[in-house]
Formats: C-alpha cells, sequence, structure tokens
C-alpha cells in the first residue's frame, strides 16, 4: 500500500543489524532505578519508603490524576532510596520471577481500569496513559482501532521481532483493546520491510473478518499516527484535533502484548524489549529488560562499546535523545539504546537558509518548517505559533534533508518548549 501522506524521507534503515536476531533476555540487574514519571501527564507519588521491601509487580508510585500511569517494582528486594525522581530497589534476585494469575472483569470501563492499574502507556515512545487514549468523550464514537506496526525508525526491530515470536499476544491483545475502546474493526499497518511479521499477523488474524492486515511502504515517518492513519483510511486528522475525531484510535504493536499480559497473566509494565544496536556496539540485538536497568547493563550485555563509539541515543537516530550519563535508567518508552561511531555524529557548521524548500518537501505535516525555524531562533514565537507550530510532530525529516546543515527541528523544539514554560507560569 503506498503512502497516502506528503513528504517524507528514506533514510538508511539499517535494520539487518538485528531484524533476524531472536529476542534475547538480559539477567537480572543488582539494582533498579524507577523513575516517577515514565510517561506524558502528572508524575506519580512514591507508595514506598526506603527500607520496605517489594515484591515484583507491586504498586510502588501512583497518582490520582487521570492523565498518569502507575510504576511498579519490576523486581523484588529492598528499596534502597526514594527522592523526587525515582525510587531504587535492590534485587533479591531468588524472588524477582513474576508469577501472576488472569484478570477478571466485567465490561469496558473495568479493561480500561484494569489497563490503568497495569501502568501500561504508548510503547512506540510517545508514553501516553493507554487508559486515557481507550476512553472517548461521550460525544464521540470509536468504530476502528489502528495497530501500530509499521517502526519505521532506522536500527529499532523490536516491533518487528515482537510480531514475528509473539504474534498470538498481539492479537488477542488487539482484541481487547478493540473491547476497552467500542471499536468494531482493527486495521494494522506493517511497513513492507518486515514480510515475516506481516505473513504471521496474517495466518493468526485469518478467521478474524474484522482484523486487516496491510503492508505499508517503507518511507519515514509512516509510523507517525497521523500518517499512518492516512496511508490506511485515506482520512485526514484536522488541524489540531485528534484520531478520535475520527472515530479512531491509535496504539502500538508492544502496548498491545502488555494489555495482554495484564489480562491474561495479571502482569503489570514491568519490562519491555529495547533494540540495543548500531556502529558502536559490539553484538548488536534485541534484549527484553526490566524497566529501571541501568543502561550501562544493557550494553554490556551487548558485548559493550566499540573503541569507535562516541554517541548513545535513547531511542531512535530521528527523534531519539543523546545519553550523557549510561547508568540511566531504561523507562517505559525507552524503545532503542543506540551507539554511534565518530564519523557518524560529526558535527556540521550550521550555514545560511538558501531557500531550497527541500524541508517543505520532506514535511509530512504540509508545514514550512524554514519559516518555523527562523522564527524560532529569533525568538518571535507567536509567529510562529500562526503557522502552526504545533502541529509539527518533530519527526526530523527537515533537518535531515537541509543542504546547510540547519538543526530545523532543535529550534522548534526550543521554541515550544520556551512557550510551554511561560504558559505554565
Amino acid at each position: 500500500m503506498k503512502k497516502a501522506f506528503p513528504g517524507g524521507i528514506h533514510p538508511n534503515y539499517n535494520k539487518e543489524l538485528t531484524a533476524g536476531k531472536p529476542i534475547a533476555t538480559l539477567p537480572l540487574p543488582k539494582k533498579v532505578r524507577l523513575l516517577l514519571q515514565q510517561h506524558l501527564g502528572a508524575p506519580c507519588e512514591p507508595k514506598v519508603q526506603k527500607g520496605d521491601e517489594v515484591t515484583v509487580g507491586q504498586l510502588i508510585a501512583d497518582s490520582d490524576k487521570f492523565v498518569s500511569a502507575p510504576v511498579h517494582a519490576s523486581v523484588a528486594g529492598k528499596v534502597v532510596s526514594v527522592d523526587s525522581e525515582a525510587i531504587e530497589i535492590e534485587t533479591d534476585a531468588t524472588n524477582s520471577e513474576f508469577q501472576g494469575s488472569p484478570a477478571s472483569y466485567q465490561g469496558p470501563e473495568e479493561l480500561r481500569q484494569l489497563i490503568r492499574e497495569a501502568g501500561i502507556v504508548g510503547l512506540g515512545g510517545a508514553t501516553f496513559p493507554t487508559h486515557v487514549k481507550l476512553s472517548p468523550p461521550k460525544d464521540k464514537e470509536v468504530h476502528t482501532l489502528v495497530l501500530n506496526g509499521a517502526e519505521c525508525e532506522p536500527f529499532l526491530t523490536t516491533d518487528h521481532r515482537v510480531m514475528v515470536e509473539q504474534g498470538q499476544a498481539v492479537i488477542d491483545g488487539l482484541k481487547l483493546l478493540m473491547e476497552a475502546c467500542g471499536a468494531s474493526k482493527t486495521l494494522i499497518g506493517i511497513e513492507e520491510n518486515k514480510p515475516d511479521a506481516i505473513e504471521t499477523l496474517k495466518e493468526l488474524s485469518a478467521n478474524d473478518d474484522n482484523i486487516q492486515v496491510f503492508g505499508v511502504e517503507v518511507v519515514y515517518p509512516q509510523g507517525g499516527e497521523r500518517q499512518l492513519i492516512k496511508t490506511l483510511t485515506g482520512q485526514e486528522v484536522p488541524v489540531g484535533g485528534l484520531p478520535l475525531d475520527l472515530g479512531i484510535v491509535v496504539s502500538n504493536i508492544a502496548t498491545a502484548v502488555a494489555v495482554h499480559q495484564a489480562v491474561r497473566q495479571g502482569k503489570p509494565l514491568i519490562d519491555r524489549v529495547v533494540t540495543v544496536s548500531g556502529a558502536g556496539v559490539a553484538e548488536p540485538q534485541n534484549v527484553l529488560v526490566r524497566l529501571g536497568t541501568p543502561v550501562q547493563d544493557l550494553l554490556d550485555f551487548c558485548g559493550g562499546l566499540s573503541e569507535e563509539a562516541a554517541k548513545v541515543v535513547n531511542g531512535g537516530p530521528m527523534m531519539g535523545k543523546a545519553l550523557s550519563d549510561l547508568n540511566a535508567p531504561v523507562t517505559k518508552g525507552t524503545s532503542g539504546i543506540l551507539a554511534f561511531t565518530e564519523d557518524e555524529v560529526r558535527i556540521y557548521e550550521e550555514r545560511t537558509c538558501i531557500r531550497c524548500a527541500s524541508c517543505v518537501d520532506a514535511c509530512p505535516m504540509k508545514l514550512l518548517p524554514n519559516y518555523l525555524a527562523l522564527y524560532s531562533k529569533r525568538k518571535r514565537y507567536e509567529t510562529a505559533e500562526d503557522i502552526n507550530l504545533f502541529n509539527c510532530i518533530e519527526c526530523g525529516c527537515c533537518s535531515y534533508v537541509c543542504p546547510s546543515r540547519i538543526p530545523i527541528v532543535q529550534y522548534i523544539q526550543n521554541a515550544k518548549h520556551e512557550i510551554n514554560i511561560k504558559r505554565r507560569k
């Protein structure tokens, strides 16, 4: 299926480094550091104190705000510190194997509450609390669930391996998601560079008339929810609107599996699959890891960093963030840990815009990135807002194609940050 949205780019995908490797499991870390905010929305408040003994899967932090998601102990052990940002637990390796039982519920509302209590958020990187996304306002009716299996960021292959190895859990999870939001059908979009995943899900859903699996064109950012909706349905989310305005809810492959585990196994979100890859990693692979594990442990498990490694990124190369501390913990939003060499992260000097409009052509949101960057750089924030600054999805296509090496998306991000700070005052 060809893309239906404008713009987009074709970077080097480099998925062959890990796409064919089965998911490995990281041994238990000696200690985990679980952040109180691993999601969009209100941060959680600790429910434990230093010195407490906790069991694996125990609720340790929560919030009374609707837009939030609780945090659970990813290992059993002793709480060794609690501060304003995180809870640290020293692992009891003999008791950290999770053992749960199926949860029971009656109706969509109780199912959404169960998903909330499991701490599930969007695992594609957005980390929006899933129970919120599944709770449409009374004047909105959901008819379609879009399951996002595009995984268009270069290097990342976690969803790919999950679809191949845990396809039945994906199908069961999407049926639970449909029940929770009231959707009557599901459209699954998977980029065509994952033929084994497309085949697996087609076979597993062959008897379900209300589930359709589509191979979609390989182009970045096909996995943006607005872009995938446009490709699969031909519909366009209105400016300033949400997929709900079209009667659509979008969820991610790993999120569907997390919902399956919460309902069928009673397991809260305590681990996730992370792609560890890049030329700076000795043995790239996909790894199942407990939340709160230090990034350094992941890298050590994958043979460590090479001598040429110069930069480590949390997430994909297009939208990820550079890590300054390798002891930073894996969170619910960590889809990848990538290590790049010096040649790959060379810093270029920003030059003057030559008005080629390459950024305009590449923008999947039909914006004017050149002017957004200019106004943002000059702190003309109101003017930037007038030309839809906040419609930018920060995919980075503009910066990627700019021949003058202008860090366009960074200027846009800074402007949004400054505006949001002013609004909170």
